[in-house]
């Protein structure tokens, strides 16, 4: 396999995932409606630096140690678990802001300041909820063994990590963007915080399938 053809492999694979609803999907759609346009690209990126770590250590064995590992497998898939179901429970405390709607849908600028948050903070959660999801390990791993070969050189390795990462980037920052358009969101403002609680709800339902996932599932 040549290393356009690899290349486009990895490309097309990744980009089938990544448009696949999941907790990335949950946790960027999430932060785009209760906070802002920033807060859900920070969120890509960071699902994007997830996926990166994820690359990495796949490239260079690690993932086929977690794999084969039972018991690392369920320390990263309860951990993972309950994170995902720790953001579902605070989204679906989520609490209605009255706004008087008079007949319209109304400006979001000054709810979306105010509840808004730190970069940082959306940041680490799509970090933090792409790296304890052991599927993607799974994910990686699978893709890689067909792809890398003893041959394969370092650079090129290199490359398909990061193509994957930045296809995620890329894919979830579109998706925050179109997400938090004003216009959007005026018109969703006073079903947002029931917006928030449906997207929560999927956490955990997502959260509680991960940990119920097999360990060679």
């Amino acid at each position: 396999m040549t290393f356009f053809s690899a290349w486009l492999t990895v490309f097309a694979v990744s980009l089938v995932a990544v448009v696949t609803p999941g907790p990335d999907f949950a946790l960027t759609l999430r932060n785009s409606l209760a906070y802002s346009r920033r807060a859900g690209i920070f969120t890509a990126i960071g699902v994007g630096a997830g996926n990166l770590v994820h690359a990495t250590y796949s490239l260079v064995g690690l993932g086929a140690v977690v794999a084969k590992s039972v018991l690392l497998f369920n320390a990263l898939k309860w951990v993972g678990a309950a994170y995902l179901i720790y953001i579902g429970i605070k989204s679906l405390n989520a609490k209605r802001v009255a706004i008087s709607l008079r007949g319209h849908c109304v400006n979001a600028s000054e709810f979306v300041e105010q509840r808004d948050i730190g970069r940082w903070s959306a940041f680490r959660i799509g970090f933090l909820g792409n790296l304890l999801n052991p599927k993607a390990t799974l994910f990686f791993l699978a893709l890689f063994t067909q792809i890398v070969q003893p041959a394969t050189p370092l650079v090129a390795q290199a490359v398909y990590g990061a193509t994957v990462a930045a296809v995620a980037l890329i894919w979830f920052a579109v998706v925050a963007v179109v997400i938090s358009q004003q216009t959007f969101k005026r018109c969703i403002l006073a079903v947002a915080h029931w917006l928030e609680q449906l997207t929560g709800a999927a956490l955990i339902v997502l959260g509680v399938r991960l940990a119920m996932a097999e360990a060679h599932e």
